[in-house]
């Protein structure tokens, strides 16, 4: 497994990249407050970091791909 790029001493620990809820909310176009309810319900998994916080880029990709549904 490659080591973290952010901390080349820490062999075996995946890279996670976070994004901020003003991120998640322009790439899923939606408004913050959008994101924030997904987060209070569980929907979108996020860490609390100090008062604001942050979601996993993977997650959101991973919603994103699971919302699909067919209209027809």
């Amino acid at each position: 497994m490659p080591a973290n790029k952010r901390d080349p001493g820490a062999p075996g620990l995946p890279q996670v990249q976070f994004l901020t809820v003003a991120e998640v909310a322009t790439l899923m176009r939606v408004s913050k407050m959008t994101v924030y309810r997904l987060v209070h319900n569980g929907d979108l998994p996020a860490v609390r970091v100090g008062k604001s916080f942050r979601v996993p880029e993977k997650a959101v990709h991973d919603y994103l791909q699971n919302a699909y549904f067919d209209a027809g």
